[in-house]
């Protein structure tokens, strides 16, 4: 099969655009998604080997996902970075900064950083590193275990509400809670992160242990009011 060339892809991500879609532009479309596996499994195979990590991901984006974030952004196809991308959780915002830091020191140097941390987009805090590999890029997602809970709360929403949850737009009363506790997150790791290495600050530590035990309530009440909603629908 002779590979699309930059411009007929960028054409195929206009058709997408505007509407309706037809099965030969489905087709090229399949075949384009599909173009990044071999990324994806390099970058996956070099987390494993090199940081000794487990990421979770996909080698491709859905054709509908792909089709809203072209109708939502002003962006071309071939300038979509997570059509392929990987994920890895950590524990706290310092492991966060240490596995970016050897994301880039040794596995990519040549990567890029997007920090959702100090400007949250609608709430969802992450680092995102983009890799490229013969001229397709992979994202690496990297969480903290507070950002990721987060993330699914707001896809479950999503689920609910539809993906509009996700960009600032939805019924006020959850974006309202979800930036809250956004908002409350990022106090918390901006405090763990000042802390670094002095253990021994018994009033900044507990401080950071109430803030920590509000946001495990809050996240498991929000968890429970989701599924109860669906578990109603």
């Amino acid at each position: 099969m002779v590979q699309a060339s930059k411009t007929q892809i960028d054409r195929l991500g206009d058709r997408l655009r505007k509407g309706p879609v037809e099965r030969s532009d489905l087709l090229l479309l399949d075949g384009y998604r599909r173009s990044f596996g071999p990324a994806y499994e390099s970058v996956v195979q070099t987390i494993r080997d090199e940081l000794e990590l487990e990421p979770s991901g996909r080698p491709a984006k859905s054709t509908n996902s792909l089709v809203e974030k072209l109708k939502r952004e002003s962006i071309r196809l071939t300038q979509v970075q997570d059509i392929a991308g990987c994920r890895v959780v950590v524990p706290d915002i310092l492991e966060q900064n240490r596995v970016v830091g050897l994301l880039l020191s040794g596995a990519f140097p040549e990567a890029c950083v997007v920090d959702r941390r100090e400007k949250p987009s609608y709430g969802y805090r992450a680092v995102h590193v983009i890799v490229e590999i013969s001229g397709k890029p992979v994202e690496i997602q990297v969480r903290t275990t507070f950002q990721h809970i987060w993330a699914e709360i707001s896809e479950k929403y999503a689920d609910l509400y539809g993906s509009d949850i996700k960009y600032g737009r939805g019924p006020q009363e959850i974006r309202r809670i979800l930036e809250e506790v956004s908002a409350l997150i990022g106090k918390y790791e901006d405090l763990e992160e000042g802390l670094g290495q002095e253990a021994e600050s018994v009033k900044l530590r507990d401080k950071m242990n109430k803030i920590r035990k509000d946001l495990a309530e809050i996240l498991d009440e929000e968890i429970s009011r989701v599924d109860n909603i669906r578990g109603k629908g």
